[in-house]
C-alpha cells in the first residue's frame, strides 16, 4: 500500500496526539472530515493502522523485568509450541526466527525469580528442546514508528516529484 504525504501527516497526528477526535484531526490538517475518515478506513483495511488502544507499561503493571527468551523447538512442533506460548501471560510477543533458535519471545516478569519460573515453565513445554535467556538492562530506543512513517512519506514525496 502506498502511503502519500497526506497519509504521513495523518499518521504523525495519530502518533503524536492519539486522544484527539477525528473532527479535530481534520481541522488541524485542513481537510474534510469525510476525506480523513476515508483515508483512515483505507489504512486500517490495508493493515497500515493495526490498532487504536492505549500503549501499556508492563513495569507499571508490576512487571519491570524484561527478557528475551530464545526457544529451540523439536522439528515439526513449531506451531504446537507457538500455540502453547499464548497461554503464558508474561509472554508479550513471540516470533518465529532464523538463526540460533526457532522462536524469540519477549517476556516480562515481576523479578528475577519470577523470570526463572517462567523459563522453567517454557522448558517443560512439549516440543521445547532448550532455551536461552537474555535480560534487558536498559531501553535505549523505545518502540517507535514515527521516524519510519516520516521516511516513507519523504520517499513517497520524492517518487511523486520524479513522476511529474
Amino acid at each position: 500500500m502506498a502511503v502519500d504525504a497526506l497519509d504521513t501527516r495523518i499518521l504523525r497526528l495519530l502518533i503524536e496526539q492519539p486522544r484527539t477526535s477525528v473532527r479535530e484531526y481534520a481541522r488541524i490538517l485542513g481537510i474534510a472530515r469525510g476525506t480523513l475518515q476515508a483515508r483512515l478506513e483505507r489504512m486500517e483495511r490495508d493493515g497500515v493502522i493495526t490498532g487504536t488502544g492505549p500503549v501499556l507499561s508492563p513495569a507499571a503493571l508490576g512487571h519491570p523485568v524484561l527478557a528475551f527468551v530464545h526457544i529451540e523447538v523439536t522439528q515439526g512442533r513449531l506451531d504446537e509450541v507457538g500455540d502453547a506460548l499464548a497461554a503464558v501471560p508474561e509472554i508479550v510477543e513471540a516470533f518465529s526466527i532464523t538463526g540460533g533458535g526457532d522462536l524469540l519471545t519477549r517476556v516480562v516478569a515481576r523479578d528475577n525469580g519470577h523470570l526463572e519460573d517462567i523459563v522453567q515453565r517454557l522448558i517443560r513445554m512439549p516440543g521445547v528442546v532448550r532455551t536461552r535467556t537474555e535480560m534487558a538492562l536498559r531501553e535505549r530506543v523505545p518502540h517507535r514508528l514515527l521516524p519510519l512513517v516520516e521516511a516513507v512519506g519523504r520517499a513517497a514525496g520524492l517518487r511523486a516529484e520524479s513522476s511529474r
